[in-house]
């Protein structure tokens, strides 16, 4: 970052990266000579909309496009859940995140996160002789037990949760200064290097440097370890709010902030395919990226476009949960191939796994299904009819996809109460109820038209799914347990301290 970090923060950077590589120097197990090197990027509250491979018209993303053409694309894909600390405990564990008790978004001093015993998609590629690595936001546990060198990466380079948990949240800046409310308030911002904080608080000039620090990071470190192969994770936390933009791109979208941050998000993607292509690891590489779920619509023109889907983040309807995906493995994956398979961030794990020759290495139960046929081939008929269940909140099953239909289940969610916000300051949400409903999303993808009454042998269909899932993971609506769910990681304070 621009200023100088104080000494202490630099000792503990580098006795972090040391214990990383002692850590890295025990693992002696060798990938296969065909395993992919695999970069993951995930982006924070991108809408489905907002790529222009998947119909935006207001500001240009071409190498997402171009990656698109060169590779495949998904129309059905989903987070599994619509919010920050969860989607990202499916995507590295395979596991729904309820399973994990984990849910939300974790905030600053969390006492909970991912369990250390979970087994994340940085360790199944450590155990097979991988470099793995992680550039930008964290967001599973704050506490030095639960960082992501304590989950199979060995370096990390990045904030620990959402870039606006921080004393500006506008929240907290619209309060009187002296008020405890804003006293107690978010933290600073850190910057970590491994397990150190090296810049205890982070600015807004140095939040507009983050996505062009961890796209270079990324960068050098493919560079770095291009005759083996590597495992990068790459979750920028832009485009979440407060938006923030590096200088080059200031202006240049023609659509405003949010705009130019796709267009960096867009070139910063650029920029790390370049350098894979540059030095002759398209064919030895599996880029794959997406986003966490859909755009936080109460920020208006500082938030994303669902594309016409239904709601956006928070929310178990198609906007909140629908996310782009595209994924590009040269010579290996078809070009320009267009998937309309349901899928979601609980099948990398297994997938990745499938790739590297992992298959089975991974905790014993975990949710996701291998997408590598799908994939490689265009189709996988055992996945057409599998369910994909969305809970919300604690353990609100809200809704469940089977094929081209999704049962929406009796639950409140948030919408919006009137005019959205503007220029970084939210619009009000309020509650409202759905019913039982279903929709044919082959016809009607918005979830415009409830067909639940024209349609009682899809509702049976559904009842033994419902079961399975509250039998397994439980549910708060209906008030069931569920026999299959795991401890959250908890936090575990530091030697020497209370």
């Amino acid at each position: 970052m621009n200023g100088v970090p104080h000494l202490q923060y630099i000792l503990l950077a580098v006795l972090a990266t040391l214990a990383s590589a002692c850590r890295a120097s025990q693992d002696t197990s060798e990938p296969g000579p065909s395993s992919p090197s695999i970069v993951l990027i995930l982006v924070d509250d991108m809408g489905y909309g907002d790529l222009s491979c998947y119909g935006q018209s207001r500001w240009k993303t071409p190498n997402l496009d171009r990656l698109a053409a060169a590779g495949v694309r998904l129309t059905d894909f989903y987070s599994a859940q619509a919010v920050c600390s969860a989607s990202r405990a499916a995507l590295l564990t395979g596991c729904y995140p309820n399973r994990l008790h984990i849910a939300g978004a974790l905030g600053p001093r969390s006492k909970v996160g991912l369990h250390p015993d979970e087994t994340t998609i940085a360790e199944l590629c450590k155990a097979r002789g991988y470099a793995t690595a992680i550039y930008g936001k964290w967001h599973l546990g704050d506490a030095p037990n639960l960082l992501p060198t304590r989950q199979g990466f060995d370096e990390w380079c990045g904030i620990p949760y959402s870039n606006d948990m921080w004393p500006l949240h506008p929240d907290l800046v619209r309060l009187p200064p002296e008020s405890d409310a804003r006293k107690r308030g978010y933290p600073p911002l850190p910057l970590y290097e491994n397990g150190a904080i090296i810049d205890p608080e982070i600015t807004p000039d140095e939040q507009k440097g983050l996505t062009k620090l961890f796209t270079d990071r990324a960068c050098a470190f493919i560079e770095k370890h291009s005759e083996h192969p590597f495992f990068v994770y790459v979750p920028f936390p832009m485009p979440h709010v407060p938006l923030f933009v590096s200088p080059q791109f200031e202006y240049t979208s023609g659509a405003g902030l949010y705009g130019d941050v796709i267009q960096e998000i867009d070139a910063s993607v650029g920029r790390i395919v370049e350098r894979i292509d540059s030095l002759g690891l398209g064919a030895r590489t599996l880029i794959i990226f997406t986003s966490d779920n859909g755009p936080w619509l109460s920020y208006g023109n500082h938030a994303g476009t669902t594309g016409g889907l239904r709601e956006g983040k928070g929310t178990s309807w198609e906007g909140g949960v629908r996310a782009p995906f595209v994924a590009r493995w040269t010579g290996r994956l078809p070009a320009g191939k267009v998937i309309r398979t349901p899928a979601m961030t609980i099948d990398l794990l297994p997938t990745i796994a499938a790739f590297i020759g992992a298959e089975g290495d991974h905790a014993p139960r975990i949710d996701g299904s291998d997408l590598s046929r799908l994939l490689t081939d265009g189709a996988d008929p055992s996945l057409d009819d599998r369910a994909l269940a969305f809970y919300y909140n604690a353990n609100d099953l809200e809704a469940v996809r089977m094929g081209q239909w999704k049962l929406v289940l009796p639950h409140q969610y948030r919408t919006l109460a009137g005019d959205a916000g503007k220029d970084g300051s939210p619009g009000p949400y309020k509650q409202v109820r759905s019913g039982l409903e279903l929709y044919d999303l082959l016809t009607d993808p918005l979830e415009s038209d409830d067909v639940a009454d024209a349609h009682p042998e899809v509702l049976a269909r559904f009842q033994p799914v419902l079961e399975r899932f509250r039998a397994d993971l439980g549910d708060d609506l209906t008030k069931r347990q569920g026999s299959g769910r795991r401890e959250a990681g908890r936090s575990q304070p530091v030697e020497g301290t209370k």
